[in-house]
């Protein structure tokens, strides 16, 4: 009887184990975290790796940026389109 109880047990810990709901974590938007991304924004250099890698992690915070008027200039700007559309990264609709 002791065997069967510590076998349901250990078979109601493994599922609850297995059941536990996925954290994902929540991205703190913040616009300096993009400026690996200032000199393919104002050259024609292509951006780097860590530019796009920071670009897709802010991805989500897009909107917020362009609907911020001290960072809309930027966010629109023919550059940042041209390192968003290098990055593989689509230019938001808001």
């Amino acid at each position: 009887m002791k065997k069967a109880s510590l076998l349901i047990t250990m078979v109601v810990v493994v599922v609850m184990l297995l059941a536990e709901p996925k954290v994902s974590q929540a991205v703190t938007c913040n616009p300096g975290q993009l400026s690996p991304c200032l000199p393919a924004i104002t050259s024609s250099s292509p951006p780097s790796t860590a530019c796009c890698s920071k670009l897709k992690e802010q991805k989500p915070c897009l909107c917020g940026y362009l609907k911020d008027p001290s960072l809309k200039q930027f966010v629109s700007s023919p550059g940042s389109r041209k390192v968003a559309s290098a990055c593989g990264v689509p230019y938001p609709s808001c």
